[in-house]
């Protein structure tokens, strides 16, 4: 009877461990994600107006990143393509991490490094957008994607963790205050969403 209790009694210090571990992690979620909204509301507002503007000249988006920023491409890529909150026109944003074909012979025949300037060097036209995401704003295969980019007259716009080479680099750079790397994921997708609603609204909001 004694044991039973005393493992009723660690089944519940370990439930109540975990309960508190969540909503720390939840507290600074939010806390990361109120610092965002201190103080990165101007540079997304200017990145929304150079996406829609490079939209309504008939330019396009490529996004890209490695890992976790690989997957977010892919998914402000298909908000966009598919739609976001609206019924409208597709429009047209690539994301530069689907094909396996393109990346491992890029990465086979050049280097990783190479993978996204090559696709850039051959699909973009001045005026196009490269938008490159990195928690660490150090990777060098979407460092060398923005340089590319700018040679060949793109906009570039960098959306990192606290700062690194790309914040250097990049036209417009949207740096999320951590070094917490879920913390800057999260903030991440966020602000994609905050940039895919507001590029429908200024859009297809009228119609």
């Amino acid at each position: 009877m004694l044991k039973e209790k005393l493992d009723e009694g660690c089944i519940y210090a370990k439930i109540i461990i975990m309960q508190n571990r969540i909503i720390a992690e939840l507290k600074e979620s939010i806390e990361t994600k109120q610092a965002v909204m201190k103080s990165l509301a101007p540079q997304i507002e200017k990145a929304a107006r150079v996406m829609i503007g490079a939209l309504k000249n008939g330019n396009k988006i490529l996004f890209f990143g490695n890992g976790g920023s690989a997957a977010d491409s892919q998914h402000l890529a298909a908000e966009l393509i598919s739609r976001f909150q609206m019924e409208r026109k597709s429009l047209p944003v690539i994301a530069l991490t689907t094909d396996t074909s393109i990346i491992t012979a890029i990465g086979n025949d050049y280097s990783f490094d190479n993978i996204f300037a090559r696709q850039i060097e051959g699909l973009t036209q001045k005026g196009d957008i490269a938008f490159g995401l990195s928690t660490s704003g150090n990777s060098k295969n979407v460092v060398a994607g923005l340089e590319k980019a700018k040679q060949l007259g793109c906009q570039t716009i960098g959306l990192v963790g606290s700062g690194g080479r790309i914040a250097e680099i990049a036209d417009i750079v949207i740096a999320i205050p951590s070094k917490n790397t879920p913390r800057i994921q999260e903030c991440h997708i966020t602000i994609g969403h905050i940039l895919c609603s507001l590029i429908e609204q200024e859009l297809f909001g009228n119609k």
